[in-house]
């Protein structure tokens, strides 16, 4: 029987993103299921022309909710560890893996440049202005827009115009305000002491988003808690776009690698 992953984008992209980790890790055996968040269903180019107009009311529990059934399927509703489907999620996505492992619904889980838990902030700049200018309660429930040149000088600010630009036209979404809302709230906390499956938290050195101080604080966090095995893995010359961008092979790769070697412990564990 096939191990299933369940990839989880975040803000800003849908369930194309993950296109090519898909290939990957079916070639490798895996079953791949790779949900969209509600109002996130399609193409990218046609749901920036043709905004939902729910998209504005959005929640974090709302995409929590439809997300953690569709891990709940995944995993056909055993409690056997073994069976859970591994979660590998993205910016929010990398929340939701967190939320998804805290609530033992999943095997193993990976946190890519993930949003902190717990309100947890850093200094950086970047950070304060990204998350003040969705954040922004003037803006009512009215969607965050990218245009090419924001996306290029905040979610992938290490690649060149032209290929920043292809990777807005072919992966960028609009978004809800209130989704990263939420993610300051309390659908955004976890009890970093509840023991827990192995996670692997990344972190992208020139990530403006989600500074890779943030993740090596989240990290930490769930280190001195000392509830469950975790792992960090810092890349250099990367940014938010880090699933996206040339190398992400590379990550992949080694989180492939990762999941081999925690695969084996979680096995053990429930002999």
């Amino acid at each position: 029987m096939k191990k299933t992953i369940v990839f989880i984008h975040g803000m800003f992209q849908n369930g194309k993103s993950w296109d090519r980790w898909v290939y990957h890790f079916e070639q490798l055996g895996y079953n791949c299921v790779v949900p969209s968040w509600p109002d996130h269903i399609g193409n990218p180019a046609a749901l920036r022309a043709n905004t939902p107009s729910t998209l504005g009311d959005l929640m974090l529990e709302d995409v929590i909710a439809a997300i953690e059934q569709v891990v709940i399927d995944a995993g056909g509703g055993r409690q056997d560890v073994n069976e859970k489907p591994i979660v590998i999620g993205h910016s929010v996505g990398g929340l939701l893996a967190q939320i998804f492992v805290n609530k033992n619904l999943a095997s193993l889980g990976v946190a890519i440049c993930p949003v902190a838990p717990n309100k947890m902030m850093t200094l950086d700049w970047p950070f304060f202005k990204n998350v003040a200018a969705i954040t922004n309660p003037f803006k009512g429930d009215e969607p965050f827009k990218h245009t090419s040149e924001t996306f290029h000088e905040s979610f992938c600010n290490t690649l060149d115009e032209a290929t920043a630009r292809t990777a807005f036209e072919e992966t960028a979404t609009y978004d809800s305000r209130n989704v990263l809302r939420g993610c300051l709230g309390e659908y955004g906390e976890i009890p970093l002491d509840t023991p827990h499956v192995p996670m692997l938290f990344i972190g992208a050195k020139e990530d403006h988003i989600i500074p890779y101080e943030l993740v090596e604080k989240t990290y930490n966090a769930y280190k001195d808690e000392e509830s469950g095995d975790v792992s960090l893995l810092i890349f250099e010359n990367k940014s938010h776009f880090i699933c996206g961008e040339p190398g992400w092979e590379i990550i992949a790769g080694q989180i492939a690698g990762w999941i081999r070697e925690k695969e084996h412990v979680v096995a053990k564990s429930t002999l």
